[in-house]
């Protein structure tokens, strides 16, 4: 398969474009390429462009040659909400969100929520996330990269939302309503999926005031870091492009 890689900035037809380090590094220290390899450009606005490998060393360079147009991206917009983890379950989580197709994913800081960030450290782990997003891209080979939104506490983002068109769903393993017998949506979906143990019983009040309904999976209880994904599959197994 073609290596592929992303870039910061736009891509023209015919240009000579470095690599970003992180990528020039990976071509020629890892994937061992060389002068004359093909690879395949993406710079995020959908599409991608075929080009050679025209220098290495200090830089690596790459002339563009050819444009495709497809975006692979799926007909179901959905933003999932993941309430901070512990460790690092959320870059398992936004990884495969990305290869599953997931729009957008906001971390929600819940009152259970171990993981407690701010300032240089805050702003590291949303770039390292946002990384882990585009390396997701670059692998399962989608060309728009989704963004990954710095934390905000629930009370914030369930106010952000409450203006918006999407369907709002919230992961709850007791509820009634599983979510193979909802109809297909008009619009796209937000996903609201809480912490180890759960939302608290007034933070599941405010979701329901700000228009989510919850829904489950089946008789198990799904940790975190299972739950977004198990749902995101379904949704595109029932609405999307699987």
């Amino acid at each position: 398969m073609i290596a592929r890689f992303h870039c910061p900035f736009p891509l023209a037809a015919g240009a000579i474009v470095d690599l970003p380090p992180d990528a020039a590094h990976h071509a020629t220290r890892v994937l061992r390429l060389g002068v004359d390899d093909p690879v395949e450009l993406f710079d995020g606005r959908g599409g991608a462009w075929s080009g050679r490998i025209r220098r290495t060393g200090k830089s690596v360079g790459v002339a563009l040659e050819t444009f495709a147009a497809e975006d692979r991206e799926p007909p179901l917009r959905v933003t999932i909400a993941q309430a901070l983890p512990a460790a690092d379950k959320m870059d398992w989580i936004i990884q495969k969100c990305v290869e599953l197709g997931a729009a957008e994913i906001r971390p929600v800081v819940a009152r259970r929520s171990v993981v407690r960030l701010s300032g240089e450290r805050l702003d590291r782990r949303v770039g390292h996330w946002q990384n882990v997003a585009i390396a997701a891209c670059e692998q399962c080979r989608r060309n728009r990269v989704p963004r990954v939104a710095p934390p905000v506490d629930l009370p914030q983002f369930l106010g952000e939302v409450a203006v918006h068109n999407d369907i709002r769903l919230l992961l709850a393993p007791a509820a009634g309503v599983r979510l193979p017998r909802l109809p297909a949506p008009a619009t796209g979906v937000t996903l609201l999926v809480g912490p180890e143990g759960g939302f608290e019983d007034g933070e599941l009040a405010a979701a329901a005031s700000a228009g989510f309904e919850p829904v489950g999976l089946g008789p198990r209880v799904l940790r975190t870091e299972t739950a977004a994904l198990a749902a995101l599959s379904a949704m595109m197994a029932l609405w999307g492009d699987f």
